[in-house]
Protein backbone atom coordinates (compact mmCIF):
# COMPACT_ATOMS: atom_id res chain seq x y z
CA UNK A 1 0.00 0.00 0.00
CA UNK A 2 1.32 3.41 -0.42
CA UNK A 3 1.99 5.57 2.58
CA UNK A 4 1.83 9.22 2.32
CA UNK A 5 2.71 11.94 4.42
CA UNK A 6 1.07 15.17 4.72
CA UNK A 7 2.74 17.70 7.18
CA UNK A 8 -0.34 19.79 8.26
CA UNK A 9 -3.69 19.31 9.77
CA UNK A 10 -6.09 22.43 9.23
CA UNK A 11 -8.47 22.23 6.76
CA UNK A 12 -6.31 21.13 3.24
CA UNK A 13 -4.40 18.56 5.64
CA UNK A 14 -7.19 16.93 7.05
CA UNK A 15 -9.78 16.81 3.84
CA UNK A 16 -6.65 15.06 1.86
CA UNK A 17 -5.39 12.75 4.50
CA UNK A 18 -9.84 11.97 4.73
CA UNK A 19 -10.30 11.26 0.69
CA UNK A 20 -6.80 9.14 0.29
CA UNK A 21 -7.66 7.57 2.99
CA UNK A 22 -10.90 6.78 1.38
CA UNK A 23 -8.86 5.93 -1.66
CA UNK A 24 -6.80 2.94 0.08
CA UNK A 25 -3.86 5.33 0.80
CA UNK A 26 -1.96 4.63 4.08
CA UNK A 27 -1.96 8.09 5.76
CA UNK A 28 0.02 10.47 8.52
CA UNK A 29 -0.12 13.60 9.30
CA UNK A 30 2.11 15.19 11.06
CA UNK A 31 1.69 19.15 12.74
CA UNK A 32 3.54 20.90 14.53
CA UNK A 33 1.02 22.12 16.92
CA UNK A 34 -0.13 19.70 20.25
CA UNK A 35 -3.73 18.79 18.66
CA UNK A 36 -5.96 20.73 16.22
CA UNK A 37 -5.28 24.23 16.03
CA UNK A 38 -7.74 26.26 17.77
CA UNK A 39 -9.19 29.81 16.93
CA UNK A 40 -9.37 31.62 13.23
CA UNK A 41 -11.67 33.35 11.04
CA UNK A 42 -14.90 32.39 10.46
CA UNK A 43 -14.70 31.39 6.81
CA UNK A 44 -16.94 30.40 4.20
CA UNK A 45 -17.38 27.23 2.28
CA UNK A 46 -18.78 27.96 -1.39
CA UNK A 47 -19.61 26.92 -5.04
CA UNK A 48 -17.19 23.70 -5.82
CA UNK A 49 -16.67 23.19 -2.48
CA UNK A 50 -19.99 22.52 -1.06
CA UNK A 51 -19.88 19.85 -3.35
CA UNK A 52 -17.01 18.32 -1.84
CA UNK A 53 -18.13 18.76 1.69
CA UNK A 54 -21.86 16.84 0.51
CA UNK A 55 -19.58 14.31 -0.78
CA UNK A 56 -17.95 13.69 2.47
CA UNK A 57 -21.56 13.95 4.39
CA UNK A 58 -20.45 16.42 6.40
CA UNK A 59 -22.57 19.64 5.13
CA UNK A 60 -25.36 19.09 7.82
CA UNK A 61 -23.09 18.71 10.51
CA UNK A 62 -21.84 22.61 8.73
CA UNK A 63 -25.08 23.84 8.57
CA UNK A 64 -25.89 22.83 12.16
CA UNK A 65 -22.67 25.20 13.50
CA UNK A 66 -23.15 27.74 10.95
CA UNK A 67 -23.30 31.61 12.23
CA UNK A 68 -25.99 33.37 13.03
CA UNK A 69 -25.34 36.73 12.35
CA UNK A 70 -28.22 39.80 11.90
CA UNK A 71 -26.03 41.69 9.93
CA UNK A 72 -23.17 44.19 10.66
CA UNK A 73 -22.48 47.82 11.66
CA UNK A 74 -19.50 50.31 10.45
CA UNK A 75 -18.24 52.56 12.62
CA UNK A 76 -16.45 55.65 12.49
CA UNK A 77 -13.06 56.14 14.47
CA UNK A 78 -14.95 57.49 17.52
CA UNK A 79 -17.77 54.70 17.67
CA UNK A 80 -20.31 56.60 15.97
CA UNK A 81 -22.67 54.28 13.57
CA UNK A 82 -21.86 55.37 9.91
CA UNK A 83 -23.89 52.37 8.26
CA UNK A 84 -25.45 49.04 8.67
CA UNK A 85 -26.41 46.10 6.66
CA UNK A 86 -28.92 43.46 7.54
CA UNK A 87 -28.75 41.59 4.10
CA UNK A 88 -25.05 40.60 3.65
CA UNK A 89 -21.72 40.28 6.22
CA UNK A 90 -18.38 42.13 5.74
CA UNK A 91 -16.93 40.07 3.65
CA UNK A 92 -20.05 40.40 0.99
CA UNK A 93 -21.82 36.83 0.99
CA UNK A 94 -25.43 37.09 1.31
CA UNK A 95 -27.56 35.02 3.76
CA UNK A 96 -29.40 33.45 1.37
CA UNK A 97 -26.48 32.41 -0.73
CA UNK A 98 -26.00 28.76 -0.03
CA UNK A 99 -22.84 29.34 1.10
CA UNK A 100 -22.25 28.17 4.55
CA UNK A 101 -20.14 30.27 6.94
CA UNK A 102 -18.26 29.01 9.74
CA UNK A 103 -15.68 28.51 12.03
CA UNK A 104 -12.75 27.69 11.39
CA UNK A 105 -11.86 25.67 14.06
CA UNK A 106 -15.49 23.81 13.96
CA UNK A 107 -14.75 23.13 10.19
CA UNK A 108 -11.22 21.41 11.08
CA UNK A 109 -12.76 19.36 13.60
CA UNK A 110 -15.61 18.17 11.77
CA UNK A 111 -13.97 17.09 8.76
CA UNK A 112 -11.24 15.23 11.11
CA UNK A 113 -13.61 13.37 13.11
CA UNK A 114 -14.81 11.63 9.81
CA UNK A 115 -11.93 8.94 9.66
CA UNK A 116 -11.34 8.36 13.53
CA UNK A 117 -8.70 5.74 13.85
CA UNK A 118 -8.25 5.31 10.28
CA UNK A 119 -5.33 8.50 9.77
CA UNK A 120 -2.50 8.67 12.21
CA UNK A 121 -2.12 11.83 13.54
CA UNK A 122 1.70 12.97 15.33
CA UNK A 123 1.39 16.00 17.07
CA UNK A 124 4.17 18.01 18.65
CA UNK A 125 6.85 17.12 15.18
CA UNK A 126 7.38 18.91 12.32
CA UNK A 127 9.38 17.98 9.41
CA UNK A 128 13.21 18.79 8.83
CA UNK A 129 14.08 17.37 5.68
CA UNK A 130 12.68 15.07 2.90
CA UNK A 131 14.76 12.87 0.76
CA UNK A 132 13.46 12.38 -3.00
CA UNK A 133 14.56 8.22 -1.67
CA UNK A 134 11.57 8.45 0.36
CA UNK A 135 13.19 8.77 3.88
CA UNK A 136 11.43 12.14 5.72
CA UNK A 137 13.29 13.33 8.89
CA UNK A 138 11.72 15.17 12.17
CA UNK A 139 12.29 17.34 14.65
CA UNK A 140 11.42 14.89 17.40
CA UNK A 141 10.73 11.87 16.25
CA UNK A 142 12.34 8.78 14.46
CA UNK A 143 13.49 9.29 10.60
CA UNK A 144 10.70 7.63 8.62
CA UNK A 145 10.10 6.58 4.73
CA UNK A 146 7.46 7.63 3.29
CA UNK A 147 6.47 7.17 -0.91
CA UNK A 148 4.80 10.59 -0.82
CA UNK A 149 4.87 14.29 0.76
CA UNK A 150 2.11 16.71 0.54
CA UNK A 151 2.52 20.36 2.08
CA UNK A 152 -0.67 21.12 3.33
CA UNK A 153 1.10 23.57 6.12
CA UNK A 154 -0.10 26.98 4.94
CA UNK A 155 1.33 30.53 4.10
CA UNK A 156 4.96 29.17 5.44
CA UNK A 157 4.93 25.69 4.50
CA UNK A 158 7.78 23.82 5.94
CA UNK A 159 7.81 21.69 2.71
CA UNK A 160 8.05 23.97 0.36
CA UNK A 161 10.80 25.75 1.61
CA UNK A 162 12.38 22.45 1.81
CA UNK A 163 11.66 21.95 -1.50
CA UNK A 164 11.22 24.80 -3.50
CA UNK A 165 13.43 27.19 -1.48
CA UNK A 166 13.01 30.54 0.34
CA UNK A 167 9.63 31.47 0.94
CA UNK A 168 10.26 35.07 -0.73
CA UNK A 169 10.57 34.12 -3.85
CA UNK A 170 7.05 32.90 -3.70
CA UNK A 171 4.93 35.09 -0.84
CA UNK A 172 3.71 38.34 -2.52
CA UNK A 173 2.60 40.76 0.11
CA UNK A 174 -1.18 42.54 -0.22
CA UNK A 175 -0.62 45.49 1.91
CA UNK A 176 -1.84 44.97 4.72
CA UNK A 177 -1.37 42.79 7.93
CA UNK A 178 -4.47 41.12 10.40
CA UNK A 179 -4.60 39.19 13.68
CA UNK A 180 -7.17 37.71 15.04
CA UNK A 181 -8.33 36.38 18.79
CA UNK A 182 -10.55 35.20 21.16
CA UNK A 183 -11.79 37.22 24.14
CA UNK A 184 -15.07 37.26 26.26
CA UNK A 185 -17.77 39.46 24.81
CA UNK A 186 -17.30 42.27 27.52
CA UNK A 187 -19.33 44.58 24.47
CA UNK A 188 -22.16 42.56 24.79
CA UNK A 189 -22.78 42.29 20.66
CA UNK A 190 -25.96 39.67 20.03
CA UNK A 191 -25.50 38.14 16.74
CA UNK A 192 -23.81 41.23 15.40
CA UNK A 193 -20.93 42.37 14.22
CA UNK A 194 -18.89 45.54 14.24
CA UNK A 195 -16.59 46.78 11.48
CA UNK A 196 -14.24 49.87 12.56
CA UNK A 197 -11.39 52.13 10.29
CA UNK A 198 -9.12 55.00 10.96
CA UNK A 199 -6.56 55.94 8.75
CA UNK A 200 -4.28 53.15 8.41
CA UNK A 201 -5.64 50.93 10.74
CA UNK A 202 -8.98 49.09 11.92
CA UNK A 203 -10.84 46.49 13.63
CA UNK A 204 -13.76 43.95 13.74
CA UNK A 205 -15.59 41.88 15.91
CA UNK A 206 -18.15 39.05 16.14
CA UNK A 207 -19.92 36.76 18.60
CA UNK A 208 -19.33 33.11 19.11
CA UNK A 209 -20.20 30.27 20.89
CA UNK A 210 -23.87 31.42 21.39
CA UNK A 211 -22.65 34.99 21.91
CA UNK A 212 -20.30 34.53 24.95
CA UNK A 213 -17.09 35.11 22.97
CA UNK A 214 -15.91 37.16 20.30
CA UNK A 215 -13.35 37.32 17.40
CA UNK A 216 -11.57 40.05 17.35
CA UNK A 217 -9.25 41.38 14.58
CA UNK A 218 -6.77 44.01 14.74
CA UNK A 219 -5.36 45.24 11.06
CA UNK A 220 -3.15 47.80 9.35
CA UNK A 221 -2.14 48.78 6.30
CA UNK A 222 1.55 48.70 4.66
CA UNK A 223 4.58 47.29 3.49
CA UNK A 224 5.26 44.00 4.16
CA UNK A 225 7.21 43.46 7.45
CA UNK A 226 10.49 41.65 8.78
CA UNK A 227 9.26 39.63 11.46
CA UNK A 228 9.51 35.85 13.12
CA UNK A 229 6.28 34.08 12.50
CA UNK A 230 6.75 32.02 15.19
CA UNK A 231 7.64 34.78 17.87
CA UNK A 232 4.10 35.62 18.96
CA UNK A 233 5.16 38.57 21.37
CA UNK A 234 7.07 40.20 18.90
CA UNK A 235 3.87 40.28 16.61
CA UNK A 236 1.81 41.53 19.24
CA UNK A 237 3.77 44.61 19.63
CA UNK A 238 3.59 45.01 16.07
CA UNK A 239 0.00 45.12 16.85
CA UNK A 240 -0.27 47.29 19.42
CA UNK A 241 2.40 49.89 17.89
CA UNK A 242 0.22 50.35 14.63
CA UNK A 243 -3.26 49.68 16.20
CA UNK A 244 -2.62 51.84 19.36
CA UNK A 245 -4.11 55.02 18.07
CA UNK A 246 -7.49 53.50 17.44
CA UNK A 247 -10.50 54.71 19.92
CA UNK A 248 -13.38 53.79 20.76
CA UNK A 249 -13.20 50.02 22.44
CA UNK A 250 -9.77 49.51 21.00
CA UNK A 251 -7.74 50.07 24.30
CA UNK A 252 -9.90 47.23 25.97
CA UNK A 253 -9.17 45.25 22.57
CA UNK A 254 -5.54 45.84 22.38
CA UNK A 255 -4.99 44.76 26.45
CA UNK A 256 -6.81 41.39 26.20
CA UNK A 257 -5.11 40.09 23.06
CA UNK A 258 -1.87 40.15 25.71
CA UNK A 259 -3.51 37.18 27.21
CA UNK A 260 -5.37 35.15 23.90
CA UNK A 261 -4.95 31.83 23.63
CA UNK A 262 -4.77 31.75 20.01
CA UNK A 263 -3.56 34.37 18.55
CA UNK A 264 -2.72 34.90 15.05
CA UNK A 265 -1.12 37.48 12.69
CA UNK A 266 -0.04 37.49 9.38
CA UNK A 267 0.70 39.72 6.52
CA UNK A 268 -2.02 39.29 3.92
CA UNK A 269 -0.45 37.45 0.77
CA UNK A 270 -0.89 35.16 -1.86
CA UNK A 271 1.30 32.08 -2.73
CA UNK A 272 2.26 32.11 -6.45
CA UNK A 273 4.66 29.16 -7.83
CA UNK A 274 4.91 28.00 -11.69
CA UNK A 275 4.75 24.30 -10.36
CA UNK A 276 3.36 22.43 -7.03
CA UNK A 277 4.95 19.54 -7.28
CA UNK A 278 8.27 18.38 -7.68
CA UNK A 279 9.55 14.58 -7.72
CA UNK A 280 7.68 12.63 -4.76
CA UNK A 281 6.50 16.02 -3.38
CA UNK A 282 3.73 18.04 -3.55
CA UNK A 283 1.66 21.16 -2.41
CA UNK A 284 -2.19 21.57 -1.52
CA UNK A 285 -4.21 24.74 -0.83
CA UNK A 286 -2.20 27.40 0.92
CA UNK A 287 1.49 26.48 0.70
CA UNK A 288 0.49 26.09 -2.49
CA UNK A 289 -1.49 28.57 -3.90
CA UNK A 290 -2.90 30.51 -0.83
CA UNK A 291 -5.12 32.95 -2.02
CA UNK A 292 -5.62 35.58 0.95
CA UNK A 293 -8.26 36.16 3.19
CA UNK A 294 -9.07 38.71 0.74
CA UNK A 295 -10.37 36.14 -1.30
CA UNK A 296 -12.49 34.79 0.85
CA UNK A 297 -11.97 31.59 -1.05
CA UNK A 298 -9.54 30.30 0.95
CA UNK A 299 -11.43 27.58 2.76
CA UNK A 300 -12.91 26.57 -0.59
CA UNK A 301 -9.39 26.41 -2.26
CA UNK A 302 -7.75 24.03 0.12
CA UNK A 303 -10.95 21.45 0.16
CA UNK A 304 -11.32 21.54 -3.37
CA UNK A 305 -7.66 21.20 -4.00
CA UNK A 306 -7.21 18.21 -1.85
CA UNK A 307 -10.12 16.54 -3.07
CA UNK A 308 -8.71 16.84 -6.20
CA UNK A 309 -5.35 15.84 -5.75
CA UNK A 310 -6.99 12.40 -3.58
CA UNK A 311 -8.97 11.58 -6.92
CA UNK A 312 -5.87 12.05 -9.07
CA UNK A 313 -3.86 9.96 -6.83
CA UNK A 314 -6.42 7.24 -6.56
CA UNK A 315 -6.53 6.86 -10.13
CA UNK A 316 -3.02 6.38 -10.25
CA UNK A 317 -0.04 7.64 -8.81
CA UNK A 318 2.11 8.13 -11.87
CA UNK A 319 1.26 11.38 -13.54
CA UNK A 320 -1.09 12.36 -10.73
CA UNK A 321 0.56 15.13 -9.69
CA UNK A 322 0.27 16.68 -13.28
CA UNK A 323 -3.16 16.17 -13.46
CA UNK A 324 -3.77 17.74 -10.65
CA UNK A 325 -2.23 20.86 -11.54
CA UNK A 326 -3.86 20.99 -15.00
CA UNK A 327 -7.24 20.41 -13.40
CA UNK A 328 -6.54 23.24 -10.36
CA UNK A 329 -4.66 25.51 -12.00
CA UNK A 330 -7.53 27.53 -13.72
CA UNK A 331 -9.62 27.22 -10.34
CA UNK A 332 -6.63 28.60 -8.35
CA UNK A 333 -5.92 31.85 -10.56
CA UNK A 334 -9.79 32.53 -10.91
CA UNK A 335 -9.91 32.67 -7.10
CA UNK A 336 -6.96 34.47 -6.20
CA UNK A 337 -8.10 37.17 -8.77
CA UNK A 338 -10.72 37.98 -6.38
CA UNK A 339 -8.61 39.36 -3.76
CA UNK A 340 -6.80 41.88 -6.45
CA UNK A 341 -10.06 43.31 -7.99
CA UNK A 342 -11.24 45.57 -5.07
CA UNK A 343 -8.34 45.57 -2.63
CA UNK A 344 -9.91 46.45 0.99
CA UNK A 345 -13.29 45.54 0.01
CA UNK A 346 -15.28 42.44 -2.27
CA UNK A 347 -15.37 41.42 -5.50
CA UNK A 348 -18.32 41.78 -7.30
CA UNK A 349 -21.15 38.97 -7.47
CA UNK A 350 -20.15 38.32 -10.82
CA UNK A 351 -17.12 37.65 -10.25
CA UNK A 352 -17.66 36.00 -7.08
CA UNK A 353 -19.78 32.99 -8.48
CA UNK A 354 -17.72 32.51 -11.94
CA UNK A 355 -14.69 31.96 -9.25
CA UNK A 356 -16.04 29.86 -7.11
CA UNK A 357 -17.78 27.40 -9.57
CA UNK A 358 -14.43 27.32 -11.93
CA UNK A 359 -13.87 23.60 -11.62
CA UNK A 360 -15.69 20.77 -12.95
CA UNK A 361 -16.06 17.68 -10.25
Amino acid sequence: MTNILISGSSIAGTTLAYWLRRHGFDVTVVERASGLRPGGQAIDVRGAALTVAERMGVLDEMRAVRTTWRGMSMLDGDGNEIMRDTEGTYSGGRFDSGDVELLKEDLTRIIHDRAPGEVEYVFNDTITSIGQDGEVTFENGPPRRFDLVIGADGLHSAVRRLTFGDESAFIHHLGMHLCIFTMDNVLGLENWQIWLRDGDAGLGLFPVRDNTQLKVNLGFSGDRLDYDYRDLDQQKRLVAERCGGLRWEAPKLLEAMWQAPDFYFDSMAQVRLASWSKGRVALVGDAGYCASPLSGQGTSLAMVGAYVLAEELGRSVEGAFDRYESRMRPFVEANQALALENPGGPASDESVAKAKNAIAL
